[in-house]
């Protein structure tokens, strides 16, 4: 009896040169046959950001590796759609492994998360990996941990619909928890300079301070030292308020 090897689809947001999607893709290629296909640039930030203002282009390294001069989602847009063929479809699609964590709030702003999110869009279970990290990055433990996240999402299946977002701690995890999405406390600030030409231009950042413990989130695990396994969706309905606004009686026909 002979079994199909996996076909696994890599993207990021940190672009095809970074050390995280060779980190994964060390990890990937343990257990099936990896594509990648990634921004040729950094896109960190780009959320599920969709490039329809102009066109895209593809360039092929070999036989397994693309970039696409887009976002995450057009990356996994093209995989699916343009760049593979229909037999080799992949059987998951991983994203990653982010350089800083994608916890809480930041996730809908995280282009790994959204190259995860885009493919569940399209039929393809997502996992999303980010390593939690303040100056330089060891992506041993993450390796591990991402082919253990993979095997098990091959073997038991991912519900329809469902990327996994997986956040791992520095150092060695003290072992793996399933997480709800926190809410970190935080607020913009925005940064004014001038440039060479006289004009101002400004940088957009943020001072936290801390999160929300409000029992089994992402932050709270990663504090602990635990990986975070979060299962998100595309579904923004906050089906806890439904009958609440029922309640406004506005569910009725327009004369």
């Amino acid at each position: 009896m002979t079994f199909e090897k996996p076909r696994i689809l890599l993207t990021n947001d940190d672009g095809i040169h970074s050390e995280g999607i060779a980190a994964l893709e060390e990890a990937m290629s343990a257990i099936g046959e990896v594509f990648v296909v990634a921004p040729e640039s950094e896109m960190s930030g780009a959320s599920h950001s969709l490039t329809l203002a102009r066109p895209l282009r593809i360039r092929q390294i070999d036989h397994h590796h693309w970039t696409v001069d887009g976002t995450p989602t057009d990356c996994v847009t093209l995989a699916l759609n343009q760049i593979l063929a229909p037999d080799i479809r992949p059987h998951i699609c991983a994203s990653g492994i982010n350089h800083g964590a994608n916890l809480g709030d930041d996730a809908s702003y995280s282009g790994t998360v959204a190259g995860a999110l885009e493919a569940t869009i399209l039929g393809v279970p997502g996992l999303a990996f980010s390593l939690i990290a303040s100056r330089t990055y060891d992506f041993d433990e993450s390796v591990r941990i991402a082919r253990e996240v993979a095997e098990r999402a091959l073997r038991e299946g991912i519900p329809a619909g469902t990327l996994l977002n997986v956040n791992i701690p520095k150092g060695r995890p003290k072992g793996l928890r399933v997480t709800t999405q926190g809410f970190k406390s935080a607020r913009p600030v925005i940064s004014e300079h001038i440039d060479p030409r006289g004009k101002p231009y400004y940088w957009i950042g943020e001072v936290r301070d801390g999160f929300r413990a409000e029992g089994g989130t992402d932050f709270e695990a990663v504090d602990e030292g635990y990986v975070s396994i979060t299962p998100m969706r595309s579904d923004m309905t906050n089906h806890l308020v439904l009958e609440e606004l029922r309640s406004w009686d506005i569910e009725h026909d327009l004369d």
